[in-house]
């Protein structure tokens, strides 16, 4: 059998973090290749392409993407031409970019049930002071929508000085977030390393004197923690919702328990390892040496693939002469239900006599024409087709 060829994408390979996944990888016997993702190039045909570097087609069974916030957009890229090819990579390019854009994770992990700070999205100055008090009034958080490290995040304590932050932010054209104030949680938070669905090490960090954020690179120090169950829920449940299957996921201390700050796709290892004792790298490496082996699929790719067919949800409460009849009664021919949506449950696969409930979302696969027609052919409503 073949060692397992792992790339990993890094324009800094004498980076802590690069250089402990590369010996771990090769302590375990894979062919590591550390590539910059800004020196390949993609060719894209009917093969599902191939990615050069150094002017020939690398060949990898798995990807590790190291990608720093400024090269976002042109790592994506590649990660995403790696999908294609069938390679696995530990955290998609969608996961990359829905963990990369705070507002987005906020909105998808609080529908989820994840708890997140207040936040409101500021587009004028004028908006401000709207905004702060529905996050609680001052002080408060202004910052961008994207950055790392504590870039782009600044604690103010009056009105003037937030709308001076937004009219600046704004005139840099940045997305701009008004996000409540965590008191008790003021200069500390935990960080917890999320390794294929489960919790590997975990860690206080607390910052340097006055300052709020508590990043290791801003001069902060860490602490050994012993997680509670509460905050390994949250951090497990962030990183499930968001499809990232290597995360550094911030926890903030609030008064009734954890908050979600945020989810890193990129976690640095240096402050972690040295923390917590855990060989973080190990970790990750032993989740790949498993994962490389089973695909995950893009399922929104797959169901497109058949010209004409696709997936519709129906929204019961829309169309009410539906509700007490039993899925067989209702769905037309050749049409999958994929799952009915019932509160936070889904009911995969269902059987063909449930009977429908209120405030049911059905999701249906097949020939988009036909089963539109069927639902649209018993009542005049067309809302509730998505």
């Amino acid at each position: 059998m073949r060692a397992p060829r792992l790339c990993i994408l890094s324009r800094g390979p004498q980076l802590y973090s690069t250089r402990r996944l590369m010996n771990e990888a090769d302590a375990a016997g894979m062919i590591v290749e550390i590539v910059d993702p800004l020196e390949t190039s993609l060719v894209l045909d009917d093969r599902n392409g191939q990615v050069i570097y150094q002017g020939w087609p690398l060949d990898a069974d798995a990807v590790i993407p190291r990608i720093g916030y400024s090269v976002t957009t042109e790592g994506v890229r590649v990660v995403r031409q790696f999908e294609r090819m069938g390679v696995y990579v530990a955290n998609c390019a969608d996961a990359i970019l829905r963990s990369r854009d705070k507002l987005t994770a906020s909105q998808i992990l609080s529908q989820k049930g994840v708890p997140v700070p207040k936040t409101a999205l500021v587009t004028s100055w004028k908006d401000v002071e709207r905004a702060i008090s529905r996050v609680g009034g001052v002080p408060c958080i202004v910052k961008t929508s994207q950055g790392t490290q504590g870039d782009g995040v600044f604690l103010v304590r009056s009105i003037r000085q937030a709308k001076e932050m937004a009219y600046r932010l704004i005139a840099e054209r940045k997305t701009v977030l008004v996000q409540e104030y965590i008191k008790e949680s003021h200069g500390k938070d935990i960080r917890v390393i999320v390794v294929g669905g489960e919790i590997v090490a975990a860690m206080r960090r607390v910052s340097n004197g006055r300052e709020f954020r508590s990043n290791f690179h801003l001069g902060g120090r860490v602490e050994q923690i012993d997680l509670p169950e509460d905050y390994a829920k949250v951090a497990v449940d962030a990183a499930n919702h968001l499809g990232i299957d290597v995360g550094g996921v911030d926890l903030l201390e609030g008064r009734t328990g954890p908050i979600l700050l945020e989810v890193n796709s990129s976690p640095g290892l240096e402050g972690i390892e040295k923390a917590s004792g855990v060989n973080v790298a190990g970790h990750i490496i032993e989740m790949i040496s498993k994962r490389h082996k089973i695909q995950s699929v893009n399922l929104d790719e797959i169901v497109r693939r058949r010209t004409g067919f696709g997936t519709i949800t129906v929204v019961l409460n829309t169309w009410p002469q539906f509700i007490g009849r039993s899925i067989s009664e209702v769905v037309p021919p050749d049409t999958n239900v994929v799952t009915i949506i019932r509160g936070k449950e889904n009911i995969w696969s269902p059987d063909n006599e449930l009977i429908l409930q209120p405030n049911d979302q059905i999701v249906l696969y097949g020939p988009l024409e036909s089963m539109r027609s069927h639902i649209e052919g018993n009542d005049e409503p067309s809302a509730a087709l998505s």
